[in-house]
Protein backbone atom coordinates (compact mmCIF):
# COMPACT_ATOMS: atom_id res chain seq x y z
CA UNK A 1 0.00 0.00 0.00
CA UNK A 2 1.71 3.58 -1.08
CA UNK A 3 1.66 6.59 1.53
CA UNK A 4 -1.07 8.33 -0.69
CA UNK A 5 -3.24 5.53 -0.08
CA UNK A 6 -2.51 5.03 3.33
CA UNK A 7 -3.09 8.78 3.45
CA UNK A 8 -6.22 8.67 1.32
CA UNK A 9 -7.67 6.07 3.83
CA UNK A 10 -6.55 7.88 6.86
CA UNK A 11 -8.73 10.91 5.72
CA UNK A 12 -11.29 9.49 4.38
CA UNK A 13 -12.12 7.92 7.66
CA UNK A 14 -11.52 10.99 9.83
CA UNK A 15 -13.85 12.65 6.79
CA UNK A 16 -16.69 9.42 7.78
CA UNK A 17 -16.54 10.14 11.34
CA UNK A 18 -16.66 14.12 11.08
CA UNK A 19 -19.76 13.80 9.23
CA UNK A 20 -22.59 13.38 11.30
CA UNK A 21 -21.28 15.84 13.83
CA UNK A 22 -19.49 18.38 11.77
CA UNK A 23 -20.11 18.28 8.28
CA UNK A 24 -24.00 17.17 8.15
CA UNK A 25 -25.11 19.97 10.19
CA UNK A 26 -23.33 22.57 7.86
CA UNK A 27 -25.63 21.44 5.24
CA UNK A 28 -28.32 21.62 7.30
CA UNK A 29 -27.68 25.08 8.48
CA UNK A 30 -27.28 25.75 4.32
CA UNK A 31 -30.93 24.30 3.37
CA UNK A 32 -33.75 26.92 3.33
CA UNK A 33 -36.34 27.05 6.08
CA UNK A 34 -39.94 25.49 5.58
CA UNK A 35 -42.41 26.87 7.17
CA UNK A 36 -45.29 25.30 9.06
CA UNK A 37 -49.08 26.43 7.72
CA UNK A 38 -51.82 26.29 10.88
CA UNK A 39 -55.29 26.68 10.24
CA UNK A 40 -57.90 27.45 13.00
CA UNK A 41 -59.11 24.16 14.42
CA UNK A 42 -60.22 22.62 17.54
CA UNK A 43 -57.29 20.64 19.52
CA UNK A 44 -56.99 17.54 18.84
CA UNK A 45 -57.82 14.44 21.20
CA UNK A 46 -54.93 12.67 22.69
CA UNK A 47 -54.13 9.59 24.26
CA UNK A 48 -50.78 9.00 26.21
CA UNK A 49 -48.78 5.36 25.75
CA UNK A 50 -46.27 3.62 27.49
CA UNK A 51 -44.72 0.47 28.11
CA UNK A 52 -43.34 -0.64 31.48
CA UNK A 53 -41.20 -3.53 32.45
CA UNK A 54 -39.38 -3.82 36.27
CA UNK A 55 -39.99 0.26 36.75
CA UNK A 56 -41.35 0.07 40.18
CA UNK A 57 -39.31 2.52 41.40
CA UNK A 58 -40.25 5.08 38.62
CA UNK A 59 -43.50 4.70 39.24
CA UNK A 60 -44.39 6.76 42.13
CA UNK A 61 -42.69 9.92 39.88
CA UNK A 62 -44.56 8.47 37.17
CA UNK A 63 -48.15 8.10 38.22
CA UNK A 64 -47.73 11.75 39.63
CA UNK A 65 -46.50 13.38 36.71
CA UNK A 66 -49.65 11.77 34.92
CA UNK A 67 -52.47 13.38 37.57
CA UNK A 68 -50.86 16.13 37.33
CA UNK A 69 -50.70 16.43 33.17
CA UNK A 70 -54.17 14.97 33.34
CA UNK A 71 -55.43 17.83 35.99
CA UNK A 72 -54.57 20.23 33.23
CA UNK A 73 -56.24 17.89 30.40
CA UNK A 74 -59.25 16.19 31.33
CA UNK A 75 -59.60 14.51 28.60
CA UNK A 76 -56.52 12.96 28.18
CA UNK A 77 -56.47 9.03 27.95
CA UNK A 78 -53.56 7.37 29.55
CA UNK A 79 -52.75 4.13 29.12
CA UNK A 80 -50.31 1.41 29.88
CA UNK A 81 -48.63 -1.76 29.05
CA UNK A 82 -47.20 -3.57 32.19
CA UNK A 83 -44.75 -6.18 29.59
CA UNK A 84 -45.05 -9.36 32.60
CA UNK A 85 -42.86 -7.25 35.50
CA UNK A 86 -41.66 -9.32 38.36
CA UNK A 87 -41.56 -6.10 40.98
CA UNK A 88 -44.90 -5.30 41.07
CA UNK A 89 -44.81 -2.51 38.21
CA UNK A 90 -48.29 -3.41 37.24
CA UNK A 91 -49.98 -3.41 40.79
CA UNK A 92 -48.99 0.08 41.41
CA UNK A 93 -50.52 1.73 37.64
CA UNK A 94 -53.53 -0.49 38.57
CA UNK A 95 -53.95 1.00 42.57
CA UNK A 96 -54.38 4.37 40.66
CA UNK A 97 -57.64 3.30 39.49
CA UNK A 98 -59.01 4.61 36.18
CA UNK A 99 -55.89 7.29 36.19
CA UNK A 100 -54.04 4.82 33.57
CA UNK A 101 -56.11 1.92 32.08
CA UNK A 102 -53.28 -0.63 32.31
CA UNK A 103 -52.95 -3.78 29.98
CA UNK A 104 -50.97 -6.41 31.35
CA UNK A 105 -49.40 -8.94 28.89
CA UNK A 106 -49.07 -12.28 29.47
CA UNK A 107 -45.40 -12.62 29.98
CA UNK A 108 -42.02 -11.08 27.71
CA UNK A 109 -43.15 -9.96 24.77
CA UNK A 110 -41.58 -6.81 24.00
CA UNK A 111 -41.84 -3.09 23.97
CA UNK A 112 -42.97 -3.28 19.99
CA UNK A 113 -45.76 -5.50 21.08
CA UNK A 114 -47.01 -3.76 23.95
CA UNK A 115 -47.51 -0.20 21.92
CA UNK A 116 -49.72 -2.06 19.57
CA UNK A 117 -52.13 -3.31 21.92
CA UNK A 118 -51.96 0.09 23.42
CA UNK A 119 -52.58 1.32 20.09
CA UNK A 120 -55.07 -0.32 19.21
CA UNK A 121 -57.01 0.49 21.85
CA UNK A 122 -56.26 3.95 22.01
CA UNK A 123 -59.16 6.62 21.06
CA UNK A 124 -57.56 9.99 20.76
CA UNK A 125 -57.26 11.85 17.58
CA UNK A 126 -53.08 11.99 18.54
CA UNK A 127 -51.12 9.32 20.09
CA UNK A 128 -48.13 10.53 22.58
CA UNK A 129 -45.68 8.14 23.30
CA UNK A 130 -43.32 8.12 26.09
CA UNK A 131 -41.21 6.09 28.37
CA UNK A 132 -41.79 4.49 31.88
CA UNK A 133 -39.24 6.32 33.53
CA UNK A 134 -39.76 9.90 31.52
CA UNK A 135 -41.69 12.42 32.97
CA UNK A 136 -43.39 15.74 30.81
CA UNK A 137 -43.43 19.31 31.71
CA UNK A 138 -47.39 20.38 32.58
CA UNK A 139 -47.58 22.16 29.08
CA UNK A 140 -46.34 19.50 26.86
CA UNK A 141 -49.44 18.20 25.72
CA UNK A 142 -50.48 21.56 24.83
CA UNK A 143 -47.76 22.55 23.22
CA UNK A 144 -47.73 19.54 21.25
CA UNK A 145 -50.98 19.24 20.42
CA UNK A 146 -50.73 22.99 18.96
CA UNK A 147 -48.41 21.28 16.29
CA UNK A 148 -51.18 19.79 14.65
CA UNK A 149 -53.14 23.07 13.24
CA UNK A 150 -50.85 22.66 10.00
CA UNK A 151 -53.18 19.68 8.50
CA UNK A 152 -49.22 18.83 7.03
CA UNK A 153 -47.86 17.91 10.22
CA UNK A 154 -48.88 13.87 10.73
CA UNK A 155 -46.09 13.94 13.68
CA UNK A 156 -44.53 15.80 16.59
CA UNK A 157 -41.33 14.82 18.61
CA UNK A 158 -40.72 16.51 22.04
CA UNK A 159 -37.41 17.56 23.47
CA UNK A 160 -35.39 15.17 26.11
CA UNK A 161 -33.76 17.10 28.67
CA UNK A 162 -31.28 14.84 30.61
CA UNK A 163 -30.72 14.60 33.93
CA UNK A 164 -27.66 13.79 35.90
CA UNK A 165 -25.29 14.22 33.70
CA UNK A 166 -22.31 15.13 35.88
CA UNK A 167 -22.26 11.83 37.71
CA UNK A 168 -20.17 9.72 35.67
CA UNK A 169 -18.43 10.17 32.34
CA UNK A 170 -20.43 7.72 30.49
CA UNK A 171 -23.14 9.89 31.57
CA UNK A 172 -21.59 13.09 30.50
CA UNK A 173 -20.61 11.95 26.86
CA UNK A 174 -24.09 11.06 27.05
CA UNK A 175 -25.53 14.08 27.47
CA UNK A 176 -23.10 15.63 24.96
CA UNK A 177 -24.07 13.30 22.11
CA UNK A 178 -27.71 13.84 23.39
CA UNK A 179 -27.46 17.74 22.78
CA UNK A 180 -25.51 17.39 19.50
CA UNK A 181 -28.52 14.95 18.57
CA UNK A 182 -31.46 17.41 20.07
CA UNK A 183 -29.66 20.27 17.52
CA UNK A 184 -29.68 17.93 14.52
CA UNK A 185 -33.35 17.16 14.85
CA UNK A 186 -33.93 20.65 15.13
CA UNK A 187 -32.43 21.63 11.74
CA UNK A 188 -33.87 18.50 9.98
CA UNK A 189 -37.35 19.56 11.74
CA UNK A 190 -36.90 23.42 10.39
CA UNK A 191 -35.85 22.03 6.91
CA UNK A 192 -38.45 19.27 6.43
CA UNK A 193 -38.84 16.44 8.20
CA UNK A 194 -36.77 14.51 11.32
CA UNK A 195 -35.68 10.68 10.08
CA UNK A 196 -37.08 9.19 12.91
CA UNK A 197 -38.16 9.80 16.97
CA UNK A 198 -36.40 8.14 19.79
CA UNK A 199 -38.95 6.49 22.46
CA UNK A 200 -39.36 9.43 25.22
CA UNK A 201 -41.21 11.86 23.80
CA UNK A 202 -42.98 11.62 20.37
CA UNK A 203 -46.21 11.70 18.45
CA UNK A 204 -48.15 10.92 15.56
CA UNK A 205 -52.04 10.97 14.22
CA UNK A 206 -53.85 8.02 15.13
CA UNK A 207 -54.84 7.23 11.31
CA UNK A 208 -50.69 6.86 10.24
CA UNK A 209 -50.05 4.34 13.08
CA UNK A 210 -48.51 1.87 10.87
CA UNK A 211 -48.24 -2.16 11.65
CA UNK A 212 -45.50 -4.02 11.55
CA UNK A 213 -43.44 -7.33 13.14
CA UNK A 214 -42.45 -7.06 16.86
CA UNK A 215 -38.62 -7.46 16.03
CA UNK A 216 -38.74 -3.94 15.00
CA UNK A 217 -37.67 -0.33 16.58
CA UNK A 218 -41.06 0.87 16.91
CA UNK A 219 -40.21 4.13 17.58
CA UNK A 220 -38.63 4.54 14.76
CA UNK A 221 -40.67 2.31 12.57
CA UNK A 222 -43.63 4.59 13.60
CA UNK A 223 -42.36 7.93 13.11
CA UNK A 224 -41.13 7.23 9.49
CA UNK A 225 -44.70 6.23 9.14
CA UNK A 226 -45.40 9.44 8.92
CA UNK A 227 -42.60 10.27 6.20
CA UNK A 228 -43.83 7.43 4.37
CA UNK A 229 -47.55 9.04 4.32
CA UNK A 230 -45.97 12.16 2.96
CA UNK A 231 -46.48 14.42 5.88
CA UNK A 232 -44.46 16.42 8.01
CA UNK A 233 -42.52 14.87 11.02
CA UNK A 234 -41.44 17.64 12.74
CA UNK A 235 -39.63 18.86 16.60
CA UNK A 236 -41.17 20.93 19.20
CA UNK A 237 -38.93 22.70 21.82
CA UNK A 238 -40.87 23.83 23.87
CA UNK A 239 -42.45 20.35 24.45
CA UNK A 240 -40.35 19.09 26.95
CA UNK A 241 -39.51 15.74 28.84
CA UNK A 242 -37.17 14.93 30.99
CA UNK A 243 -35.02 11.28 32.25
CA UNK A 244 -32.17 10.71 34.12
CA UNK A 245 -29.21 9.65 32.52
CA UNK A 246 -27.33 6.30 32.44
CA UNK A 247 -24.12 6.32 34.77
CA UNK A 248 -22.85 2.62 34.69
CA UNK A 249 -20.66 1.48 31.48
CA UNK A 250 -21.77 -1.87 31.22
CA UNK A 251 -25.60 -0.69 31.09
CA UNK A 252 -24.58 1.62 28.46
CA UNK A 253 -23.06 -0.99 26.60
CA UNK A 254 -25.78 -3.33 26.70
CA UNK A 255 -28.22 -0.46 25.55
CA UNK A 256 -26.47 0.16 23.04
CA UNK A 257 -25.96 -2.89 21.79
CA UNK A 258 -29.86 -3.49 21.76
CA UNK A 259 -30.66 -0.25 20.27
CA UNK A 260 -28.44 -0.51 17.29
CA UNK A 261 -29.06 -4.34 16.62
CA UNK A 262 -32.71 -3.35 16.74
CA UNK A 263 -32.32 -0.08 14.51
CA UNK A 264 -30.53 -2.25 11.65
CA UNK A 265 -33.33 -4.79 11.99
CA UNK A 266 -35.44 -1.86 11.13
CA UNK A 267 -33.57 -0.18 8.82
CA UNK A 268 -34.06 -3.64 6.64
CA UNK A 269 -37.51 -3.61 7.21
CA UNK A 270 -37.97 -0.25 5.97
CA UNK A 271 -35.69 -0.60 3.39
CA UNK A 272 -38.49 -0.67 0.29
CA UNK A 273 -39.97 2.53 1.61
CA UNK A 274 -37.15 4.29 2.30
CA UNK A 275 -36.37 3.95 -1.11
CA UNK A 276 -39.16 5.71 -1.97
CA UNK A 277 -38.57 8.80 -0.15
CA UNK A 278 -37.55 12.42 -1.63
CA UNK A 279 -33.85 12.85 -2.16
CA UNK A 280 -33.35 15.20 0.87
CA UNK A 281 -34.74 12.37 3.47
CA UNK A 282 -32.76 9.63 2.10
CA UNK A 283 -29.72 12.06 2.55
CA UNK A 284 -30.81 13.00 5.67
CA UNK A 285 -31.43 9.55 6.88
CA UNK A 286 -28.07 8.06 5.32
CA UNK A 287 -25.90 11.04 7.41
CA UNK A 288 -27.38 10.85 10.80
CA UNK A 289 -28.22 7.24 11.14
CA UNK A 290 -26.08 4.49 8.16
CA UNK A 291 -22.98 6.76 8.69
CA UNK A 292 -23.34 6.42 12.78
CA UNK A 293 -23.82 3.13 12.54
CA UNK A 294 -20.94 1.86 11.00
CA UNK A 295 -18.34 4.90 12.76
CA UNK A 296 -17.04 1.96 14.42
CA UNK A 297 -15.61 0.32 11.09
CA UNK A 298 -14.28 3.99 10.46
CA UNK A 299 -12.44 3.79 14.01
CA UNK A 300 -10.46 1.07 12.73
CA UNK A 301 -9.74 1.92 9.19
CA UNK A 302 -8.49 5.23 10.58
CA UNK A 303 -6.32 3.43 13.34
CA UNK A 304 -4.81 0.68 10.77
CA UNK A 305 -3.95 3.48 8.19
CA UNK A 306 -2.31 5.72 11.14
CA UNK A 307 -0.22 2.84 12.63
CA UNK A 308 0.90 1.90 8.90
CA UNK A 309 1.83 5.41 8.16
CA UNK A 310 3.70 6.27 11.42
CA UNK A 311 5.72 2.39 10.68
CA UNK A 312 6.49 3.91 7.37
CA UNK A 313 7.90 7.17 8.61
CA UNK A 314 9.81 5.35 11.69
CA UNK A 315 9.19 2.90 13.91
CA UNK A 316 9.82 4.17 16.91
CA UNK A 317 7.04 7.09 15.46
CA UNK A 318 4.93 3.75 15.71
CA UNK A 319 6.07 2.70 19.33
CA UNK A 320 5.57 5.66 20.39
CA UNK A 321 1.93 6.47 19.26
CA UNK A 322 1.10 2.68 19.95
CA UNK A 323 2.31 3.46 23.83
CA UNK A 324 0.04 6.56 24.03
CA UNK A 325 -2.80 5.17 23.13
CA UNK A 326 -2.30 2.14 25.30
CA UNK A 327 -1.66 4.49 28.01
CA UNK A 328 -4.71 6.31 27.31
CA UNK A 329 -7.34 3.42 27.02
CA UNK A 330 -5.40 2.51 30.49
CA UNK A 331 -5.78 6.01 32.10
CA UNK A 332 -9.86 5.93 31.10
CA UNK A 333 -10.58 3.19 31.88
CA UNK A 334 -9.66 3.58 35.79
CA UNK A 335 -10.67 7.06 35.40
CA UNK A 336 -14.61 8.20 36.90
CA UNK A 337 -14.20 11.18 35.27
CA UNK A 338 -12.05 13.56 32.90
CA UNK A 339 -11.32 13.86 29.03
CA UNK A 340 -9.35 10.45 29.46
CA UNK A 341 -13.04 8.49 30.76
CA UNK A 342 -14.84 10.40 28.57
CA UNK A 343 -12.52 9.12 25.26
CA UNK A 344 -12.73 5.72 26.55
CA UNK A 345 -17.06 5.99 26.52
CA UNK A 346 -16.64 7.49 22.94
CA UNK A 347 -15.20 4.74 21.90
CA UNK A 348 -16.90 2.21 24.09
CA UNK A 349 -20.16 3.97 22.37
CA UNK A 350 -19.28 3.30 18.78
CA UNK A 351 -17.99 -0.23 19.61
CA UNK A 352 -21.38 -1.24 21.28
CA UNK A 353 -23.32 0.33 18.12
CA UNK A 354 -21.13 -1.70 16.08
CA UNK A 355 -21.73 -5.27 17.61
CA UNK A 356 -25.30 -4.23 17.46
CA UNK A 357 -25.23 -3.77 13.35
CA UNK A 358 -23.22 -6.80 12.94
CA UNK A 359 -25.63 -8.93 15.52
CA UNK A 360 -28.60 -7.75 13.33
CA UNK A 361 -27.01 -8.39 10.21
CA UNK A 362 -26.32 -12.20 11.52
CA UNK A 363 -29.72 -12.56 12.06
CA UNK A 364 -29.76 -11.78 15.45
CA UNK A 365 -32.13 -9.09 16.86
CA UNK A 366 -33.83 -8.38 20.68
CA UNK A 367 -37.66 -8.26 21.14
CA UNK A 368 -37.26 -7.39 25.44
CA UNK A 369 -35.47 -4.92 27.20
CA UNK A 370 -34.49 -4.90 30.87
CA UNK A 371 -34.21 -1.05 32.38
CA UNK A 372 -30.86 -0.05 33.66
CA UNK A 373 -30.08 -0.33 36.73
CA UNK A 374 -27.64 2.71 36.92
CA UNK A 375 -30.10 5.46 35.92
Amino acid sequence: MTDLLIGVLLSASLFALLWPFLFYPLILRALPTLPEAPVAITPPSASLLFCAYNEAHAMPEKLANIAMLKARHSGLECLAFDDGSSDGTGDLIAAQGDLVTLIRGPGRSGKAHGMKQLAARARGDVLVFTDANVLLDGDAIDNLLARYADPDVGGVLGSLHYIGADESATASVGSLYWRIEERLKDEESRTGNVLGADGSIFSIRRNLYPDFPDSVLDDLTVSMAVVFAGKRLIKARDVIARERLVTGRKDEYRRKVRIAARAWHTHVHLRPQLRQMRAIDRFKYASRKIVRWFGGIFILTGAVAAGTLAMRISPMLYMVGALAVALTIWAGVRAKSGPFAALVDIMIAYAATLQGVVKAMTGRTVTTWNPAKSR
